[in-house]
């Protein structure tokens, strides 16, 4: 488990940067980039504020979903993840049909870009 990568998966999917979480947190920027990328292994305590400043239990950090595990298995860049969290949090509120009209649109649109 790698909860540098857990951390910055939460970070992007909440629409927040590091500096959002150096704010609500105290902890540098400089560090919480050390630890996103590995180099560095946060204290419980640490993990405790990181997990508050995403209004996230602590527990969250080390469940072990299907869907999860998936993503982490893709290699995304922050703008790929940023803008597929972005995709999500405003399909939440379409409708099924409206939910097929977009994808039918990203597919035209994909088609469009491979001619």
């Amino acid at each position: 488990m790698n909860i540098g990568a857990t951390i910055r998966g939460f970070r992007l999917q909440k629409g927040m940067s590091q500096g959002d979480i150096e704010k609500r947190t105290g902890l540098l920027r400089c560090y919480l980039s050390r630890v996103e990328n590995g180099h560095t292994v946060p204290s419980l305590e640490t993990l405790q504020k990181i997990a508050s400043a995403l209004d996230l239990p602590l527990s969250q950090f080390f469940a072990e979903d299907s869907m999860s595990r998936e993503m982490s298995t893709l290699n995304l860049s922050e703008e790929e993840i940023r803008f597929l969290t972005q995709i999500q949090r405003y399909s939440a509120n379409l409708s099924d049909s409206d939910r097929k009209l977009l994808l039918a649109m990203v597919r035209k649109f994909a088609q469009t870009a491979l001619s």
